[in-house]
């Protein structure tokens, strides 16, 4: 498949990339800047601004699929603004270049708790990374309007980060809007098996115009 990966030099869009070349895909990475990105072979790389959309546009163009791992970068202090206009300005791009498959990396604190409050709500949320949180959030309500595009919104398990990551089992259980947890109370997916969740979805849709979590 040819697929257009936005955000391929960050935390889980850099596994992403090496879960598509490892299956076998035709990539193209799309950054900024693309010389800060590791080289990995097969694939081909683009400097893009996002919200530049003609260009944009063009990079998409003959894609079959978009996915997206955009980050407007957790220290940025203009986080919420930036992560809702460059998600927005995004998924324009993919609908004017006509590709259909759009997958979306969002957060976990639009994930429900057990009394259906949202977890990035909760008074306990870290403070550090709640704007991004909100404006992932705020994007999923945006995006699950959309009538045109055939996406899919991936929200993380609550633990999905540094910390649980280095091993790839290759197995995950799905749920729709609430966490999976697991015998401990815990929900925890390694970055790599987020890769391996994404991934399936793009060869075996199961999840078209629906958000969809992963976790062991």
């Amino acid at each position: 498949m040819r697929v257009v990966l936005v955000g391929a030099s960050g935390f889980v869009g850099s596994k992403i990339l090496q879960e598509l070349v490892d299956r076998g895909h035709s990539v193209k990475a799309v950054a900024r800047d693309v010389s800060k990105l590791p080289h990995v072979k097969h694939v081909e790389y683009e400097s893009i601004d996002i919200t530049k959309t003609d260009k944009f546009v063009n990079a998409i163009n003959a894609a079959d699929a978009v996915i997206s791992a955009f980050n407007a970068g957790w220290s940025n202090p203009n986080l919420y603004d930036d992560f809702l206009n460059g998600s927005n300005a995004i998924e324009k791009a993919v609908i004017l270049a006509g590709t259909k498959r759009f997958i979306v990396v969002g957060g976990a604190g639009s994930l429900f708790d057990k009394d259906g409050n949202q977890f990035v709500d909760g008074a306990d949320f870290p403070s550090e990374i709640k704007p991004g949180a909100s404006a992932a959030r705020d994007y999923y309500n945006i995006i699950k309007d959309n009538t045109v595009l055939d996406w899919t919104y991936f929200s993380p398990a609550l633990e999905m980060h540094p910390g649980t990551s280095g091993v790839r089992k290759g197995s995950y259980r799905t749920n729709l809007n609430e966490p999976v947890f697991n015998e401990e109370g815990r929900s925890i997916l390694s970055v790599e098996d987020v890769a391996v969740a994404i991934v399936d979805e793009l060869e075996y849709p199961h999840f078209i115009k629906q958000r969809f979590t992963a976790a062991y």
